[in-house]
């Protein structure tokens, strides 16, 4: 049977977050989560859906892509099917030829698993290496330390504080509370858990989303930030305890998280916080 591109729509989501699930497994290389679904869910469930891709054959889905804003396909594959040349082929064709409704001409970036036979494929068609990203995980056999500052589990009742959190730890953020609601709407956010740090005034300080994949697999922290007129007071490496102990209590066997490499700030706040390096991944990107 051939390879089949689907385009769900939002009842179909499930099915996707599912597969997504299954495949996260300690020691896979770095790829994409559940909880990217759930963290783009915020822009609402119509949204998500047109963002999703699929690849299945007879029915089963082998690949699950994230259009990740303009020109980002975030990609991964079953593992058993990384090596599956008719997927790759297919991948690299739906990827590269105008029209096939998965990315844009011009300068596009895909993330694929570092195992994938698609990574080898883009690099004979002549698609280069981006900027690199440093994974860091964290084993949560043993129980995690306490933050040492107030933690709170944001509900309705705090989407305020968490959105204004949020606004202040990115530039160019414009989450809001309406957004929070729609995230912890989705199908995603059943396995989640978002909290907010305080300081000593009952000020929120730092937030941080975490999602579990279901127990003994790999959670994801997305995002985490720290309020920029707070930071460099150790609200950082409490915020990612907090994360990182939220998850064992989901049943989560290793939190992980990425970032820029370039951000040496936020690779050194997760290293303070027990979570350990990994070696770095790059997207690939066409320029042309």
């Amino acid at each position: 049977m051939a390879i089949m591109l689907g385009r769900p729509e939002v009842g179909m989501l499930e099915t996707a977050v599912d597969v997504l699930r299954e495949w996260q497994h300690d020691g896979a290389p770095m790829h994409l989560h559940p909880g990217d679904l759930g963290w783009f869910w915020r822009s609402g469930a119509e949204a998500t859906a047109a963002a999703v891709r699929t690849w299945s054959r007879d029915g089963r889905i082998l690949a699950v892509g994230l259009l990740d804003g303009p020109g980002l396909l975030r990609l991964t594959i079953a593992p058993a099917a990384r090596r599956d040349e008719e997927l790759a082929q297919q991948l690299v064709a739906d990827v590269t030829v105008p029209g096939r409704g998965v990315l844009p001409e011009g300068r596009v970036n895909i993330e694929a698993p570092t195992d994938a036979l698609i990574q080898d494929l883009l690099t004979e068609e002549g698609w280069g290496a981006d900027e690199p990203w440093a994974p860091l995980r964290r084993d949560l056999t043993e129980p995690v330390s306490d933050p040492g500052v107030r933690i709170e589990a944001v509900g309705p009742e705090q989407a305020r504080v968490f959105a204004a959190v949020h606004r202040a730890a990115f530039d160019g953020s414009r989450f809001t509370d309406e957004g929070w609601q729609a995230m912890a709407a989705g199908l995603p956010y059943a396995d989640a858990r978002a909290l907010v740090a305080y300081d000593e005034q009952g000020r929120g300080v730092a937030a941080v989303t975490v999602w579990s994949a279901g127990p003994g697999r790999p959670g994801l922290l997305e995002p985490m930030g720290v309020h920029r007129e707070h930071r460099r007071q150790g609200y950082g490496e409490a915020i990612s305890l907090a994360a990182a102990a939220a998850l064992r209590e989901l049943g989560s066997s290793s939190a992980i998280v990425c970032t820029p490499s370039s951000n040496v700030g936020a690779v050194a706040t997760y290293e303070s916080a027990g979570f350990l390096r990994c070696p770095e991944v790059r997207d690939q990107v066409r320029n042309v």
